[in-house]
Order: structure tokens, then C-alpha cells, then sequence
């Protein structure tokens, strides 16, 4: 495929499509474990399926959120206060078709914002968790690969069920 037959015609577009891809496959290992198996952790200090859907959520928001703005930082203030933030307003507890339900909506949500804020925005710089610089492009990418981490930590749950995880049965054509 040459460039000029990409399905995206900028940067920002060719990255949000990728997530588009993550957060499809983050959807699809949720659907392999049924509702009721939510709350499966391998230890007692892992978080459970439900958690890391939950964690995917909430620092997708915050990602979405603070690349957005004009005056994003992600060292402005802590992990914990960004949360509140941008996600405070989420019940407490949320059934897993509300959570999965917040996931497809918070997508749809944190692209529709990135667009509005514009290529030339994510091509600028943001001061990073470490505290230096990366243009909001590359961090976007970087939220990508968090997302991604957390879908083999579903998948590998999915698996330790006993069942097949999603990307595996896509693979296998199934």
C-alpha cells in the first residue's frame, strides 16, 4: 500500500486509528470472560480483570485530557489528583457493562478532543511524567503502548480462566 491509499491522511489520524485498534481488542478480551468472572486476580496483589478495565479507563482519560489542553503537564500534579480530575465523576462501583460501555464512550470522547485540538497542537510539546519534553503526538503513542501492556494483562487473565484469549482466537480464525 503506498502512502497515498493510507486510510488516514495525517499523523494524529494514523495514530488515533491505532488506537482505535487497541481499545477495539481491549473490548474484545473483555468480552471473552464472562461478567461474572470479573473480579478473577491471579494474586492477591494483582489487580483483578475489573481493576485494570477500570485502570484503562480512568488514565485514558487523564491521557486524553492532558494532551488535549493547551497547557497540559503531566508533572503539574500527582497520579492521584489526575485522576480525580478527569475521571472523579465515574461511580464508585461500575457494573462491567457500564465499564465497557465508559471504555467505547471515553474512545470516542478523547479522539473527538484531540481532533478539536488539532494536528499542529499534538506536534507541540508537553512536559512529560519524567519531567521532560515529548511532542503530545509521541504521548499519545506512549498512552497506546500502556493501553496495549494492559491487554495482554487481560488476555493472560483470559487465559488462566481456562478460555481462549480474543487475539489469539482472531489469529487462529476463529
Amino acid at each position: 500500500m503506498s502512502l497515498s491509499e493510507a486510510p488516514y491522511s495525517t499523523l494524529l489520524e494514523e495514530a488515533l486509528e491505532a488506537w482505535e485498534d487497541v481499545r477495539r481488542g481491549i473490548l474484545e478480551e473483555a468480552a471473552a470472560l464472562p461478567d461474572d468472572e470479573y473480579g478473577f486476580r491471579p494474586h492477591d496483589e494483582a489487580r483483578s480483570f475489573q481493576e485494570i478495565l477500570r485502570h484503562i479507563l480512568e488514565s485514558g482519560l487523564m491521557a486524553m485530557g492532558e494532551l488535549a489542553r493547551p497547557d497540559g503537564d503531566f508533572t503539574r500534579q500527582g497520579f492521584p489528583a489526575f485522576i480525580r480530575e478527569y475521571a472523579g465523576d465515574l461511580p464508585e462501583v461500575l457494573e462491567p457493562e457500564a465499564l465497557l460501555d465508559h471504555l467505547r464512550m471515553s474512545f470516542a470522547e478523547g479522539a473527538a478532543s484531540l481532533r478539536a485540538a488539532g494536528d499542529l497542537h499534538m506536534l507541540q510539546t508537553i512536559r512529560r511524567f519524567d519531567g521532560l519534553s515529548g511532542t503530545r503526538l509521541t504521548w499519545l503513542h506512549h498512552h497506546l503502548a500502556h493501553e496495549m501492556y494492559h491487554r495482554g494483562q487481560l488476555a493472560l487473565y483470559v487465559r488462566q480462566s481456562g478460555r481462549l484469549p480474543a487475539l489469539t482466537a482472531r489469529i487462529q480464525g476463529g
